[in-house]
């Protein structure tokens, strides 16, 4: 019977797929760990087993603080510095300091683009929607039309709460 058949859970799928994951990184980490301390130029070097080792302590006992050894010479990373770009490399939407330029007709499509909203995802529902095709369901130009009687009223309400502000606040020569 397929009725009796328990569908798998992608939520636990994915949790045991991470958790294998996670086992195979902490087993690589433990192999380049013991690689690490076989090696002899490490070996002055504290590791973080050993820490951790020494700072498990009974409540009798004083923590043992591990020594490190300092090295004679301090350690720096080498930078590699990037060669300055030529004027033939340079984009034209950057300027001579690497800026990017202010583009005006960019800046109209992004807020053209914010007040159309998102494309939908599926034409032919809105089809319906429009056409009142879906029972139970106003249509689409019902529903745009309340809308704009709304915002008219709303317009025709603060325009007449300004105008009475006006005429009560400004002085009159």
């Amino acid at each position: 019977m397929a009725f009796s058949k328990k569908k798998p859970d992608p939520i636990n799928e994915k949790a045991r797929s991470l958790n294998a994951e996670i086992a195979a990184l902490e087993a690589e980490i433990k192999r380049l760990d013991s690689k690490l301390a076989k090696s002899p130029e490490t070996k002055s070097r504290p590791t973080l087993h050993s820490f951790q080792a020494a700072t498990q302590t009974s409540p009798i006992e004083k923590p043992i603080v591990p020594q490190i050894a300092k090295s004679p010479e301090p350690v720096f990373e080498e930078i590699v510095k990037m060669p300055p770009r030529s004027e033939t490399e340079m984009p034209e939407m950057f300027n001579e300091l690497g800026v990017r330029k202010y583009d005006l007709p960019a800046l109209l499509n992004r807020i053209t683009n914010h007040f159309r909203g998102p494309t939908t995802s599926n034409p032919r529902l809105v089809n319906y929607l429009a056409a009142g095709g879906v029972q139970g369901l106003r249509p689409l130009r019902y529903e745009k039309r309340i809308a704009r009687n709304r915002f008219i009223w709303l317009v025709v309400i603060v325009s007449l709460a300004l105008f009475g502000l006006a005429t009560v606040l400004l002085p009159r020569h």
